[in-house]
């Protein structure tokens, strides 16, 4: 399969998506937070001193996503239908794991908007709790889940 955001003498261009017809689209991608268990603790007891930090990543995630086409050379603005942030903390590890979903009825798919939401809200939790915990970091940002379009599904192998 070829690189389809170049033309024929390599230079980048936006693909076309004029003659795709618009069906419904989703994607789900997830990310994870590393950090002390005490850190987590304090998110969840609500003691960060720059207040609710899975609210706050919750929100960037969401105007993350819709701000893609900006951050994203090359990507299409959207019509975006909903974009949803959740966290699944676990203070025992140390560990918080963020999942975003992107639904839209459009030309082309929302992964980049998923995986735009999951890594900006991941950030967001580093940038609120980095005065507590210097050694927080984030892994892998993956892509879980797409549906729509003329790829069909895709469903990432493993654990996510």
């Amino acid at each position: 399969m070829g690189l389809n955001h170049f033309d024929a003498e390599g230079r980048a261009v936006m693909v076309d998506i004029s003659g795709k017809e618009p069906t419904s689209r989703v994607a789900v991608a997830g990310a994870t937070v590393k950090m002390k268990p005490e850190t987590v603790a304090m998110i969840l007891e609500g003691r960060a001193a720059k207040g609710d930090v899975l609210a706050v990543a919750r929100l960037a995630g969401i105007m993350a996503a819709k701000k893609t086409p900006e951050l994203i050379p090359l990507s299409h603005p959207l019509a975006i239908q909903a974009v949803s942030v959740e966290f699944d903390p676990d203070a025992a590890a140390g560990l918080i794991r963020v999942k975003a979903s992107v639904k839209a009825f459009d030309r082309t798919g929302v992964e980049m908007e998923a995986m735009t939401a999951v890594s900006i809200a991941a950030l967001t939790v580093y940038d609120m709790c980095k005065g507590t915990d210097r050694g927080i970091s984030i892994g892998e940002i993956a892509l879980l889940f797409k549906e729509g379009g003329k790829s069909g599904t895709y469903r990432k192998a493993g654990p996510g």
